[in-house]
């Protein structure tokens, strides 16, 4: 009753917050509401979850709340302590007071998190309550493990024709971290008592799952999976499909076989191989992972590569907003390929694009600016798309954006709303791929589209691109059970890994 005055909650969703799973669920945020903005900023829907603990129901009862706001007990990037001198150790500088505990905590485990989009209820973060419980693949596969990539890290065992994702572990950017990957790797391969005969790894050589991996000595066959490849495998694994498929992979990051930040895929693969048979064109990434933080540099790659020193002379407020000093050392760079590497990455197209609205130049988590880009759409149905260009290259499609940033700086100088900068963006993206998957099937006389990615976690672009495949005749299968993120990344690389064993 509490949470039905914060959010709408329709059928479905009720029966998901009282589920013995117990998960926080994204749902509608009402307005007005007595939640304050800065809980979840420029956001339209809340995480919300129902008490699943005695403590819980003990804080509702004594404090005589309607709603608490909560959070994990980590500092971001970290994993959560579970030790009361951890916790003190670690989370003395925000937490003002520690309820302390004698009762022995096993094991790591995130709230999970869930969404309903397009019909299906769609893991975001697949962690408490739904691990370890199996995902059933279509056929019996040799024992495989596979490690994960480098944000959002889970791992995955295969066992027949079963597939165990561990929890949630995140991301292996500190020692804390790759502690809880190893813990989690022993403890998932001894309760289950799988003994993995390969283990798979991301290609990219600096994640830390990747050198453990190369570093096992106990006879392992050692797999290197590329990450799109590895997305599109665990969708199809998920729904137990086999054969080649189309596949369309678009999320931040993700190391290509060409040296490359690949992002913006569409490839033909099975679980064997793939190729590339369509990707966005490249574009410059100042300052490398900065850009992520910051996407204002992505819109200056951009807004370089197609217009050179012409953007000095654009009359939009993001040009003028722009520190002379900083935009001439970016210009630089780019020039000289100076910590610029290059990126088809269709998350970082996004970041851009939010940028150059004015909507996020600096970003406080991953994936900010996206998820505002896709919260500014909502207040527009406007059907226009804008255009990106589609040329042949070497044998594989090369998905231009010029038109796209030529559409959108005159809809810009024009003051055209943002809300409809953005739902025009959007359509535009969705118009490309369906049309890039419609081709590629009077080509190969492939009918089946594997949609996979941290992209899909956007559910205009989710829901709008099933519609548009399904309406040209294609079949369509989407995440569902495990998340289409990195968080599902380990399950493709073992089924790749599993097949790879003789």
């Amino acid at each position: 009753e509490a949470a039905t005055t914060l959010c709408e909650i329709g059928e479905e969703a009720a029966e998901i917050l009282a589920s013995k799973e117990r998960p926080i669920v994204l749902l509608p945020w009402k307005m007005p509401s007595p939640i304050a903005p800065d809980v979840a900023p420029f956001e339209r829907y809340l995480g919300v979850l129902l008490p699943y603990t005695p403590l819980h129901y003990l804080l509702f009862a004594v404090g005589g709340f309607a709603a608490l706001v909560m959070t994990s007990g980590n500092l971001s990037e970290e994993p959560i302590a579970i030790e009361n001198q951890e916790a003190m150790a670690r989370l003395a500088d925000i937490a003002d007071y520690f309820l302390v505990h004698n009762r022995e905590i096993l094991l790591r485990c995130d709230d999970s998190v869930v969404r309903p989009a397009g019909g299906r209820l769609r893991q975001v973060r697949r962690s408490r309550g739904y691990v370890p419980a199996p995902i059933r693949l279509r056929e019996e596969l040799p024992p495989a493990l596979g490690v994960g990539g480098e944000l959002k890290n889970t791992i995955c065992l295969t066992r027949g024709n079963e597939a165990f994702l561990s929890q949630h572990i995140g991301d292996l950017e500190n020692v804390e971290g790759f502690a809880f990957f190893e813990e989690a790797v022993e403890h998932l391969e001894r309760v289950l008592e799988i003994h993995p005969q390969a283990v798979a790894y991301d290609l990219h050589p600096d994640y830390f799952s990747t050198r453990w991996a190369l570093a096992q000595t106990r006879g392992l066959r050692q797999v290197a999976t590329q990450h799109h490849h590895a997305h599109i495998a665990s969708c199809m694994a998920e729904n137990q499909i086999d054969g080649k498929v189309i596949g369309i992979s678009l999320d931040g990051a993700g190391y290509g076989s060409d040296g490359h930040i690949w992002g913006g895929e569409v490839l033909l693969a099975d679980y064997r191989g793939f190729r590339r048979a369509a990707h966005l064109g490249y574009a410059p990434m100042p300052g490398g992972a900065a850009a992520i933080r910051e996407p204002w540099r992505m819109a200056v790659g951009y807004l370089a590569l197609h217009y050179g020193a012409g953007l000095l002379r654009m009359d939009i407020p993001f040009v003028r907003r722009l520190a002379p000093r900083k935009l001439g050392i970016l210009l630089r760079m780019i020039e000289r390929r100076v910590n610029c590497p290059l990126t088809s990455s269709c998350g970082r197209l996004f970041d851009a694009v939010a940028a150059l609205m004015g909507l996020r130049e600096q970003v406080n988590y991953e994936a900010q600016a996206a998820m505002e880009l896709e919260m500014a759409a909502a207040d527009s149905i406007d059907s226009g798309a804008y255009p990106l260009e589609l040329r042949r290259e070497g044998g594989c499609w090369q998905i231009g954006t010029r038109p796209l940033f030529d559409a959108i700086i005159e809809d810009l100088a024009r003051g055209v709303p943002n809300g409809a900068i953005s739902r025009r963006f959007h359509n535009g993206i969705v118009e490309t791929f369906a049309r890039m998957a419609a081709l590629l099937r009077e080509v190969t006389l492939l009918d089946r589209v594997c949609l996979s990615g941290g992209v899909f976690q956007n559910v205009l672009v989710l829901e709008q691109l099933t519609h548009r495949l399904q309406e040209a005749g294609l079949e369509v299968f989407t995440h569902a059970e495990v998340p289409t993120g990195d968080g599902g990344l380990s399950l493709g690389q073992a089924v790749i890994a599993a097949h790879a064993v003789p």
